[in-house]
Protein backbone atom coordinates (compact mmCIF):
# COMPACT_ATOMS: atom_id res chain seq x y z
CA UNK A 1 0.00 0.00 0.00
CA UNK A 2 0.91 3.78 -0.86
CA UNK A 3 0.50 6.37 1.64
CA UNK A 4 1.54 9.81 1.00
CA UNK A 5 2.12 11.63 3.97
CA UNK A 6 1.69 15.79 4.08
CA UNK A 7 4.49 16.43 0.87
CA UNK A 8 5.13 19.62 0.34
CA UNK A 9 7.40 21.20 -2.96
CA UNK A 10 8.16 24.77 -4.06
CA UNK A 11 9.00 26.02 -7.38
CA UNK A 12 11.14 29.28 -7.97
CA UNK A 13 10.16 29.86 -4.30
CA UNK A 14 6.24 29.49 -5.07
CA UNK A 15 5.00 27.11 -2.78
CA UNK A 16 3.77 24.06 -5.51
CA UNK A 17 2.66 21.02 -3.15
CA UNK A 18 1.59 22.22 0.39
CA UNK A 19 0.99 19.10 2.38
CA UNK A 20 -0.40 17.22 0.30
CA UNK A 21 -1.33 13.90 1.50
CA UNK A 22 -3.29 10.30 0.28
CA UNK A 23 -3.01 6.29 -0.19
CA UNK A 24 -3.35 3.73 -2.73
CA UNK A 25 -4.77 0.29 -2.02
CA UNK A 26 -4.02 -2.56 -3.53
CA UNK A 27 -5.16 -2.99 -7.02
CA UNK A 28 -6.98 0.36 -6.81
CA UNK A 29 -6.61 3.19 -9.63
CA UNK A 30 -6.32 7.30 -8.02
CA UNK A 31 -6.95 9.89 -10.37
CA UNK A 32 -4.97 13.00 -9.92
CA UNK A 33 -7.24 15.26 -11.53
CA UNK A 34 -5.96 19.09 -11.59
CA UNK A 35 -5.12 22.03 -13.80
CA UNK A 36 -1.90 22.56 -15.66
CA UNK A 37 1.17 23.45 -13.35
CA UNK A 38 -0.90 22.61 -9.84
CA UNK A 39 1.61 19.66 -9.00
CA UNK A 40 0.59 16.69 -10.59
CA UNK A 41 3.41 15.47 -12.56
CA UNK A 42 5.91 17.01 -9.45
CA UNK A 43 4.05 14.77 -7.36
CA UNK A 44 4.13 11.79 -9.65
CA UNK A 45 8.31 12.66 -10.00
CA UNK A 46 8.89 12.53 -6.01
CA UNK A 47 6.85 9.04 -5.18
CA UNK A 48 9.08 7.68 -8.24
CA UNK A 49 12.59 9.37 -6.31
CA UNK A 50 13.30 11.29 -9.53
CA UNK A 51 13.91 14.50 -7.38
CA UNK A 52 13.19 14.95 -3.57
CA UNK A 53 9.99 16.05 -1.50
CA UNK A 54 10.68 19.43 0.41
CA UNK A 55 8.81 17.93 3.34
CA UNK A 56 6.28 14.83 4.27
CA UNK A 57 6.95 11.18 3.24
CA UNK A 58 6.19 8.38 0.67
CA UNK A 59 5.98 4.99 2.20
CA UNK A 60 5.29 1.42 0.77
CA UNK A 61 3.81 -0.87 3.25
CA UNK A 62 5.58 1.20 6.31
CA UNK A 63 8.74 1.79 4.81
CA UNK A 64 9.45 5.13 3.95
CA UNK A 65 11.22 5.34 0.54
CA UNK A 66 13.48 8.66 1.53
CA UNK A 67 16.42 6.54 0.85
CA UNK A 68 15.60 4.18 -1.98
CA UNK A 69 16.56 5.01 -5.33
CA UNK A 70 14.44 5.19 -8.34
CA UNK A 71 15.45 1.59 -10.03
CA UNK A 72 14.62 0.33 -6.54
CA UNK A 73 11.38 1.45 -5.46
CA UNK A 74 9.96 -0.84 -8.39
CA UNK A 75 7.18 1.65 -9.38
CA UNK A 76 6.29 1.92 -13.45
CA UNK A 77 6.24 5.55 -14.74
CA UNK A 78 4.65 6.23 -18.43
CA UNK A 79 5.49 9.88 -19.20
CA UNK A 80 3.42 12.02 -21.23
CA UNK A 81 5.75 11.89 -24.18
CA UNK A 82 5.70 8.35 -24.35
CA UNK A 83 9.67 8.82 -24.02
CA UNK A 84 10.77 5.71 -26.40
CA UNK A 85 14.19 5.59 -28.13
CA UNK A 86 13.87 6.54 -31.59
CA UNK A 87 16.70 4.27 -32.54
CA UNK A 88 15.87 0.69 -30.87
CA UNK A 89 13.05 -1.60 -32.23
CA UNK A 90 9.98 -2.29 -29.84
CA UNK A 91 11.33 -5.07 -27.97
CA UNK A 92 14.41 -2.89 -27.26
CA UNK A 93 12.21 -0.12 -26.04
CA UNK A 94 10.12 -2.62 -23.83
CA UNK A 95 13.05 -4.59 -22.62
CA UNK A 96 14.83 -1.68 -21.66
CA UNK A 97 13.89 -1.38 -17.61
CA UNK A 98 14.63 -5.56 -17.66
CA UNK A 99 18.23 -5.10 -19.03
CA UNK A 100 18.74 -2.05 -16.53
CA UNK A 101 18.26 -4.95 -13.54
CA UNK A 102 20.06 -7.37 -15.05
CA UNK A 103 17.84 -10.16 -15.82
CA UNK A 104 18.73 -13.42 -18.03
CA UNK A 105 18.42 -12.87 -21.54
CA UNK A 106 15.23 -15.34 -21.82
CA UNK A 107 14.04 -14.08 -19.03
CA UNK A 108 13.48 -11.09 -20.04
CA UNK A 109 12.32 -11.99 -23.49
CA UNK A 110 10.21 -13.97 -21.79
CA UNK A 111 8.65 -10.73 -20.12
CA UNK A 112 9.24 -8.38 -22.70
CA UNK A 113 6.76 -11.09 -24.96
CA UNK A 114 4.16 -11.05 -21.81
CA UNK A 115 4.35 -7.46 -21.84
CA UNK A 116 3.56 -7.13 -25.49
CA UNK A 117 0.52 -9.13 -25.66
CA UNK A 118 -1.06 -7.42 -22.57
CA UNK A 119 -1.47 -4.30 -24.98
CA UNK A 120 -1.75 -6.34 -28.02
CA UNK A 121 1.14 -5.88 -30.06
CA UNK A 122 2.52 -9.44 -30.12
CA UNK A 123 4.73 -9.64 -33.74
CA UNK A 124 5.72 -5.48 -33.32
CA UNK A 125 8.93 -7.19 -31.77
CA UNK A 126 11.06 -5.85 -34.12
CA UNK A 127 9.77 -2.54 -35.43
CA UNK A 128 10.81 0.66 -35.22
CA UNK A 129 9.32 2.92 -33.34
CA UNK A 130 9.31 5.39 -35.23
CA UNK A 131 7.13 3.57 -38.02
CA UNK A 132 4.61 3.66 -35.57
CA UNK A 133 1.65 5.25 -35.39
CA UNK A 134 0.43 7.08 -31.98
CA UNK A 135 -1.71 4.91 -30.65
CA UNK A 136 1.09 2.06 -31.35
CA UNK A 137 3.78 4.37 -29.25
CA UNK A 138 1.09 4.66 -26.58
CA UNK A 139 0.85 0.84 -26.08
CA UNK A 140 5.00 0.39 -26.62
CA UNK A 141 5.34 3.04 -23.77
CA UNK A 142 2.59 1.15 -21.50
CA UNK A 143 4.24 -2.16 -22.04
CA UNK A 144 7.92 -0.89 -20.87
CA UNK A 145 6.22 0.41 -18.11
CA UNK A 146 4.66 -3.13 -17.55
CA UNK A 147 7.66 -5.33 -18.07
CA UNK A 148 9.33 -5.63 -14.79
CA UNK A 149 6.09 -6.48 -13.21
CA UNK A 150 6.13 -2.99 -10.81
CA UNK A 151 4.56 -2.91 -7.84
CA UNK A 152 3.11 0.66 -8.35
CA UNK A 153 2.09 2.10 -11.81
CA UNK A 154 2.27 5.57 -12.62
CA UNK A 155 0.50 7.07 -15.64
CA UNK A 156 1.38 10.86 -16.62
CA UNK A 157 -1.22 12.18 -18.93
CA UNK A 158 -0.52 9.45 -21.09
CA UNK A 159 -3.41 9.88 -23.78
CA UNK A 160 -3.00 14.15 -23.93
CA UNK A 161 -1.12 13.96 -27.80
CA UNK A 162 -4.34 11.52 -29.05
CA UNK A 163 -7.17 12.49 -31.14
CA UNK A 164 -10.37 11.94 -29.49
CA UNK A 165 -11.35 9.05 -31.23
CA UNK A 166 -8.41 7.15 -30.54
CA UNK A 167 -8.19 8.52 -27.22
CA UNK A 168 -12.18 6.97 -26.24
CA UNK A 169 -10.98 3.65 -27.76
CA UNK A 170 -7.32 3.42 -25.16
CA UNK A 171 -9.50 4.58 -22.48
CA UNK A 172 -11.43 1.68 -22.53
CA UNK A 173 -8.63 -0.89 -23.22
CA UNK A 174 -6.18 0.79 -20.41
CA UNK A 175 -9.49 0.41 -18.23
CA UNK A 176 -9.52 -3.63 -18.84
CA UNK A 177 -5.67 -4.22 -18.41
CA UNK A 178 -5.35 -2.32 -15.11
CA UNK A 179 -8.54 -4.44 -13.37
CA UNK A 180 -7.17 -7.18 -15.03
CA UNK A 181 -3.23 -7.00 -13.85
CA UNK A 182 -4.57 -5.62 -10.34
CA UNK A 183 -1.71 -3.63 -10.20
CA UNK A 184 -2.49 -0.05 -8.51
CA UNK A 185 -2.18 2.95 -10.12
CA UNK A 186 -2.07 6.76 -10.29
CA UNK A 187 -3.04 8.05 -13.23
CA UNK A 188 -2.20 11.84 -13.96
CA UNK A 189 -4.74 14.41 -16.12
CA UNK A 190 -6.44 16.87 -16.14
CA UNK A 191 -9.45 15.73 -18.41
CA UNK A 192 -12.45 14.75 -15.98
CA UNK A 193 -13.46 12.11 -18.73
CA UNK A 194 -10.94 10.30 -18.39
CA UNK A 195 -10.69 10.41 -14.92
CA UNK A 196 -14.58 8.98 -14.66
CA UNK A 197 -13.87 6.18 -16.90
CA UNK A 198 -10.85 4.86 -15.24
CA UNK A 199 -11.06 5.83 -11.26
CA UNK A 200 -11.85 3.94 -8.66
CA UNK A 201 -11.01 7.08 -6.66
CA UNK A 202 -10.88 10.71 -7.90
CA UNK A 203 -8.76 13.38 -6.08
CA UNK A 204 -9.10 17.29 -7.14
CA UNK A 205 -5.41 19.27 -6.63
CA UNK A 206 -5.94 22.59 -6.23
CA UNK A 207 -3.46 25.58 -4.39
CA UNK A 208 -1.31 22.57 -3.85
CA UNK A 209 -3.50 20.86 -1.70
CA UNK A 210 -6.05 17.97 -2.14
CA UNK A 211 -9.43 19.84 -2.86
CA UNK A 212 -11.60 16.86 -2.35
CA UNK A 213 -10.88 12.60 -2.32
CA UNK A 214 -13.24 10.08 -3.00
CA UNK A 215 -15.04 7.23 -5.59
CA UNK A 216 -15.94 9.73 -9.35
CA UNK A 217 -19.66 9.24 -8.97
CA UNK A 218 -19.93 10.75 -4.97
CA UNK A 219 -17.11 13.48 -6.11
CA UNK A 220 -19.68 14.24 -9.13
CA UNK A 221 -22.86 13.86 -7.08
CA UNK A 222 -21.44 16.08 -4.12
CA UNK A 223 -18.44 18.56 -5.34
CA UNK A 224 -17.53 20.70 -2.09
CA UNK A 225 -16.72 23.35 -3.95
CA UNK A 226 -16.98 25.75 -6.75
CA UNK A 227 -13.51 24.73 -7.91
CA UNK A 228 -14.16 20.99 -8.01
CA UNK A 229 -17.89 22.18 -9.73
CA UNK A 230 -16.37 24.08 -12.24
CA UNK A 231 -13.44 21.52 -13.06
CA UNK A 232 -15.94 19.13 -13.80
CA UNK A 233 -17.89 21.26 -16.25
CA UNK A 234 -20.57 21.75 -13.83
CA UNK A 235 -20.45 25.52 -14.68
CA UNK A 236 -24.11 26.98 -13.61
CA UNK A 237 -23.07 28.77 -10.35
CA UNK A 238 -25.23 30.87 -9.18
CA UNK A 239 -24.87 33.28 -5.90
CA UNK A 240 -27.10 33.80 -3.97
CA UNK A 241 -28.40 34.34 -0.41
CA UNK A 242 -29.89 31.82 1.94
CA UNK A 243 -33.39 32.73 3.18
CA UNK A 244 -33.88 29.77 5.56
CA UNK A 245 -33.21 26.37 6.59
CA UNK A 246 -36.41 24.89 6.09
CA UNK A 247 -37.15 24.13 3.60
CA UNK A 248 -34.03 25.24 2.12
CA UNK A 249 -34.41 28.64 0.24
CA UNK A 250 -32.04 31.00 -1.94
CA UNK A 251 -32.32 34.19 -3.27
CA UNK A 252 -30.69 34.39 -6.60
CA UNK A 253 -31.15 36.08 -10.15
CA UNK A 254 -33.92 33.76 -11.00
CA UNK A 255 -35.98 34.70 -7.62
CA UNK A 256 -36.48 32.04 -4.78
CA UNK A 257 -35.03 28.94 -4.98
CA UNK A 258 -36.28 25.69 -3.02
CA UNK A 259 -32.99 23.28 -2.73
CA UNK A 260 -33.97 19.77 -1.89
CA UNK A 261 -30.92 19.35 0.25
CA UNK A 262 -29.38 21.35 3.49
CA UNK A 263 -26.08 22.74 2.84
CA UNK A 264 -23.09 20.33 3.64
CA UNK A 265 -20.93 23.47 5.01
CA UNK A 266 -21.97 25.51 7.78
CA UNK A 267 -24.40 28.21 6.68
CA UNK A 268 -27.61 30.74 8.76
CA UNK A 269 -29.82 32.43 6.91
CA UNK A 270 -28.60 35.74 5.14
CA UNK A 271 -25.10 34.28 4.63
CA UNK A 272 -23.98 34.21 0.75
CA UNK A 273 -23.85 30.76 -0.48
CA UNK A 274 -23.38 29.41 -4.06
CA UNK A 275 -26.17 27.00 -5.81
CA UNK A 276 -25.07 24.81 -8.37
CA UNK A 277 -27.65 24.19 -10.89
CA UNK A 278 -27.22 21.08 -12.91
CA UNK A 279 -27.46 20.88 -16.71
CA UNK A 280 -30.18 18.70 -16.78
CA UNK A 281 -32.16 20.88 -14.13
CA UNK A 282 -35.07 22.74 -16.18
CA UNK A 283 -38.25 21.50 -17.24
CA UNK A 284 -39.71 23.51 -20.10
CA UNK A 285 -42.80 25.23 -19.04
CA UNK A 286 -43.63 26.59 -15.50
CA UNK A 287 -46.16 23.91 -14.69
CA UNK A 288 -44.11 22.78 -11.29
CA UNK A 289 -44.84 24.86 -8.36
CA UNK A 290 -41.39 24.97 -7.25
CA UNK A 291 -38.92 27.26 -8.40
CA UNK A 292 -40.53 28.65 -11.91
CA UNK A 293 -38.29 31.20 -14.10
CA UNK A 294 -37.20 32.74 -17.13
CA UNK A 295 -34.78 33.65 -19.37
CA UNK A 296 -33.70 35.00 -23.05
CA UNK A 297 -32.04 32.16 -25.24
CA UNK A 298 -28.85 33.55 -26.19
CA UNK A 299 -27.46 30.23 -28.10
CA UNK A 300 -28.48 26.89 -29.05
CA UNK A 301 -26.13 24.27 -30.50
CA UNK A 302 -26.65 20.35 -31.35
CA UNK A 303 -24.57 18.25 -29.25
CA UNK A 304 -25.37 14.74 -30.46
CA UNK A 305 -27.59 13.56 -27.26
CA UNK A 306 -29.69 16.59 -27.29
CA UNK A 307 -29.07 20.65 -27.49
CA UNK A 308 -26.92 23.34 -25.06
CA UNK A 309 -29.17 25.89 -24.33
CA UNK A 310 -27.48 29.10 -23.05
CA UNK A 311 -29.70 31.25 -20.94
CA UNK A 312 -28.86 34.97 -20.30
CA UNK A 313 -30.08 35.85 -16.74
CA UNK A 314 -30.10 39.19 -14.94
CA UNK A 315 -27.06 40.28 -13.62
CA UNK A 316 -25.23 38.95 -16.25
CA UNK A 317 -25.65 35.55 -15.47
CA UNK A 318 -25.70 32.46 -18.13
CA UNK A 319 -26.74 29.33 -17.26
CA UNK A 320 -26.55 26.37 -20.06
CA UNK A 321 -28.96 23.26 -19.87
CA UNK A 322 -29.15 20.25 -22.16
CA UNK A 323 -33.15 19.90 -23.48
CA UNK A 324 -34.44 17.30 -26.04
CA UNK A 325 -36.11 20.22 -27.67
CA UNK A 326 -34.18 23.54 -28.71
CA UNK A 327 -35.84 26.42 -27.88
CA UNK A 328 -35.61 29.57 -30.77
CA UNK A 329 -32.51 31.96 -30.02
CA UNK A 330 -33.96 35.71 -28.65
CA UNK A 331 -37.28 34.14 -27.45
CA UNK A 332 -37.93 33.97 -23.91
CA UNK A 333 -37.83 30.77 -21.98
CA UNK A 334 -40.19 29.55 -19.24
CA UNK A 335 -39.07 26.92 -17.02
CA UNK A 336 -39.06 25.38 -13.91
CA UNK A 337 -35.80 23.95 -11.86
CA UNK A 338 -36.05 20.52 -10.48
CA UNK A 339 -34.90 21.41 -6.03
CA UNK A 340 -33.09 17.71 -6.44
CA UNK A 341 -30.85 19.05 -9.08
CA UNK A 342 -29.54 21.69 -6.85
CA UNK A 343 -26.79 21.90 -4.66
CA UNK A 344 -25.58 24.29 -2.35
CA UNK A 345 -21.87 25.55 -1.86
CA UNK A 346 -19.48 27.48 0.07
CA UNK A 347 -18.90 30.74 -1.95
CA UNK A 348 -15.48 31.18 -2.86
CA UNK A 349 -13.52 31.88 -5.82
CA UNK A 350 -14.98 30.44 -8.62
CA UNK A 351 -11.85 29.90 -10.59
Amino acid sequence: MLVIRDITKSYEGKPLLRGVSFDVSAGETVCLLGASGSGKSTLLRIIAGLEPAEGGQVLWDGTDLVDTPTHLRQFGLMFQDYALFPHRTVAQNVGFGLKMQGLPRAEMDRQVQAALQQVNLTGFENRRVTDLSGGEQQRVALARALAPRPRLLMLDEPLGALDRSLREQLIGELHELLHQTGIPAIYVTHDQEEAFALADRLIGLHNGRVEQDGPPGQVYARPVSAWTARFLGLINLLPGTLRQIQPVQVETCLGLLQVANPPDFDAQPGDAVLVLVRPTAALPGTTSALNPAAARVQDVAFRGFGFRVVLACSGGQRLEFLLSSPPKVGDIFQFSIQPQELLLLPPGDLL
